[in-house]
């Protein structure tokens, strides 16, 4: 696991100026109380994070990067892992009842989400250079203990149901259907904040723009329980430039689990993203001074990849270390600009040299055990439109089979699109 890097604690009422400046900036209630409170004094803000698989993806960042920047500022960021609203399943922003999960299930997954946060946020015991160290939670704590009725009698009745019914979240979902355990999960979020600030002091609550509803009942109820006004700031929900879904790739999520998605595929990512974004992405995904920043988006041309290495070097080294991002810029400059080395952080895979003698080793099966493809099936459509390459060649037979000839220094390199690449290497 990488330790966070941080600079020397920033002033703390730079905070909402720098997350204007960033682009994180979408929504605030009370900004002119908000931003007196942070120059007067550290505040503990909070950011949920839904544990429905043992690891975040890079749709996790935005938030990630604003705890980060709260704390670099001298404020106290708490990561709410919802180890008991994950047994609801939050409505914002999706079309479906999501599977249930079981606490096991999630007990595993947060695990793994910790550690994942941990790259950017600094955990620990007591307080270093300055800054207050971050705080790690599960509202499972304070969620499943309690009975039905008395939930109801304490927290319900402080919740209006004309109100929930106004809250975009809810008004979507009321289109295709919504449960009730799902109507219930604006109660829950809001019981969150209220509990962090009765127990934490915490006066902010950050998300995507989508939470602005369940923020908003969490400062009403609140005020109604604790007394104190406390406050909510939303991000962008982060789209490309191309309107697609922030890290949804052909091979599907972006990971932020190296085993999941490789040191190597993960810088891929950043590297090709839209010009449009490169700009937009190093303000939200790296730390890089303003100027500096403005620098690389003036790059034009070809010479953009040059800013798109930048990005992707950084924000791989944040997650992953600088060893790793090292090993996968050297790895890009193998196949895409024909040096040496680095060959070890592109995904591989061994294979004995006697696979490959008599009738070879059928690509079909080559790109489905690569992981390159899902099934055989879909290794045979993707020979036929042309989406696969093995040294570089393209390759329309479908029957075509790997042989001797095909090893280039004791490797085979398969690429499947533009993005995805696998290296079987061939022990003698």
């Amino acid at each position: 696991m990488t330790e966070p890097t941080h600079d020397a604690t920033l002033p703390r009422a730079d905070f909402l100026p720098v997350m204007k400046e960033r682009g994180f900036f979408k929504q605030c209630t009370d900004e002119a109380t908000l931003t007196e409170l942070l120059a007067t004094e550290p505040v503990t803000g909070y950011i949920g994070f839904d544990p429905t698989a043992d690891s975040l993806h890079i749709g996790s960042m935005v938030p990630i990067m604003g705890l980060l920047h709260l704390q670099r500022h001298g404020h106290r960021p708490i990561a709410i892992a919802g180890g008991g609203t994950a047994m609801v399943g939050d409505p914002s922003g999706k079309t479906e009842l999501r599977k249930m999960m079981t606490l096991e299930q999630i007990d595993a997954n947060l695990v793994g989400i910790k550690a994942q946060i941990a790259h950017f946020v600094d955990f620990g015991d007591g307080t270093a250079d300055g800054r207050l160290d971050g705080l790690m939670v599960n509202n499972a704590d304070w969620l499943k203990d309690w009975g039905y009725l008395d939930f109801l009698r304490e927290i319900g009745r402080h919740f209006s149901i004309n109100v929930m019914l106004s809250r975009e979240s809810v008004k979507q979902r009321l289109e295709t259907g919504m449960s009730f355990i799902e109507f219930n999960y604006m109660i829950l979020q809001a019981y969150d904040f209220m509990m962090l600030n009765r127990d934490h002091g915490c006066r902010l609550q950050m998300g995507g723009d989508d939470q602005w509803g369940n923020i908003v009942s969490g400062i009403d109820l609140t005020r109604r329980m604790n007394r104190q006004e406390v406050y909510g700031l939303t991000f962008p929900l982060i789209a490309t430039a191309s309107g697609e879904k922030m890290g949804k790739t052909a091979a599907g999520a972006v990971w932020l689990d190296a085993k999941r998605t490789s040191p190597y595929d993960f810088f891929q990512y950043w590297i090709n993203v839209d010009d449009r974004d490169v700009e937009r992405f190093l303000k939200l995904y790296t730390l890089l001074p303003m100027d500096e920043v403005a620098k690389l988006a003036a790059l034009q041309g070809a010479d953009i990849r040059d800013a798109k290495r930048r990005l992707a070097f950084e924000v791989t080294r944040a997650l992953h270390g600088e060893q790793a991002a090292t090993e996968a810029e050297n790895a890009a400059a193998v196949l895409f600009g024909g040096g040496g080395g680095g060959e070890g952080s592109i995904p591989s895979s061994s294979r004995p040299a006697v696979v490959l003698a008599g009738d070879g080793l059928p690509l079909i099966d080559a790109l489905a055990d690569a992981g390159l493809a899902k099934s055989k099936g879909e290794a045979r459509r993707l020979i036929r439109q042309g989406g696969i390459k093995v040294n570089g060649a393209s390759i329309e037979d479908e029957m075509h089979a790997l042989g001797p000839a095909d090893v280039r220094d004791g490797r085979i390199a398969l690429q499947a699109g533009k993005k995805r690449h696998h290296h079987i290497l061939i022990e003698e």
